[in-house]
């Protein structure tokens, strides 16, 4: 199997330059969540300048009485719907950029390109991006792109930095039609699971800081700008109802490749062990979810428990201890 360095090259310029683009996106959407509150500010205060231009009371800093029916002028865009539309704009780009790094990484090496921890995290990744564009598409959601960028960006600079692999064949034991299957549905499912963990935290801190307690602290700051706790909860609920059967036909999928491959469908390896126990927890939240008593922060803390099992899984489990799965330019 022959490499074609060119298009490893261009693949490997995809992906920075998807870094570079999509750290503009997060200080544009850093700079509309900024501008968010100023903005809340004056939507109140237009909502009550139309109550008054309906009562035909006055609208008017200067006391002028307002014409009865009159209909209101519409509100010039604001510095945080420009910023805000500027990064979501950039954000697209940034995530086109990143699937193109990994087709040409594909295409450049003739095979799927999951064949390391560099190019499972960036398949991760551009699935957070494009779920979170599909699920997230609607402008209250808008704001949270903010925090959901940090652990991608987080994730990308550590793919390209610590655990970035040249473009190379895989070893024999991975040249298999299950490597396509089993691999991108559990990165994908990794990928919507970030969502869902990031939601469960901004839901928990929502709660922490409701509307009245905005000025206690940084926290408590921060949390005023985001949507309320109840659509953060949702977000975090319907995102894990997708991510929970693809992770979990993942680790099905490969235990059947494990057969294939070892002989047997299980052999309590640390990555097959710490997976399985990262879906139980899921299976946990999303009963907690639907039991009364525990759907509120109790629900929120199992999945945060979740997410950081995933984390573990991806970083704990594949650098620092050795398995099965080690061959994989894991560890």
């Amino acid at each position: 199997m022959t490499i074609n360095e060119t298009l490893a090259q261009y693949s490997d310029w995809a992906f920075e330059s998807a870094f570079a683009v999509l750290v503009l996106a997060f200080v544009l959407l850093v700079i509309q969540y900024a501008s968010t509150r100023a903005r809340a500010v004056q939507v109140r205060e237009g909502a009550e300048e139309k109550e008054l231009v309906a009562a035909g009371g006055t609208s008017g800093s200067d006391g002028t009485a307002a014409t009865p029916g009159r209909v209101a002028e519409q509100p010039r865009r604001t510095l945080a719907d420009r910023f805000g539309g500027m990064g979501y704009a950039v954000l697209v780009v940034g995530t086109v950029l990143l699937i193109a790094s990994i087709v040409l990484r594909g295409l450049s090496t003739e095979r799927f390109p999951l064949g390391n921890m560099y190019e499972f995290v960036a398949m991760a990744c551009a699935a957070t991006l494009l779920g979170g564009l599909v699920l997230m598409a609607k402008p209250a959601y808008r704001v949270l792109w903010v925090f959901m960028l940090v652990p991608v960006l987080i994730l990308i600079f550590l793919a390209g930095t610590v655990l970035y692999a040249d473009a190379a064949p895989v070893v024999p034991a991975l040249r298999s039609f299950w490597l396509p299957i089993h691999v991108t549905v559990v990165s994908v499912g990794s990928g919507v699971f970030l969502i869902s963990g990031v939601a469960s935290l901004l839901f928990l801190l929502r709660i922490r800081y409701p509307k009245g307690a905005e000025g206690a602290s940084v926290f408590g700051r921060l949390a005023e700008r985001l949507p309320d706790a109840l659509t953060l909860d949702r977000l975090a609920y319907k995102t894990t109802i997708i991510g929970f059967p693809l992770f979990g036909a993942g680790v099905i999928l490969g235990a059947i490749w494990a057969e294939a491959a070892w002989g047997r469908f299980w052999g309590w390896d640390p990555k097959e062990t710490v997976s399985f126990i990262a879906w139980v927890i899921y299976a946990a939240y999303l009963h907690a979810r639907a039991t009364s008593g525990w759907r509120d922060t109790k629900a929120a803390w199992i999945n945060v428990a979740g997410f950081a099992a995933m984390l573990f899984n991806l970083f704990i489990i594949n650098m620092v201890v050795s398995g099965l799965h080690s061959y994989a330019g894991l560890n």
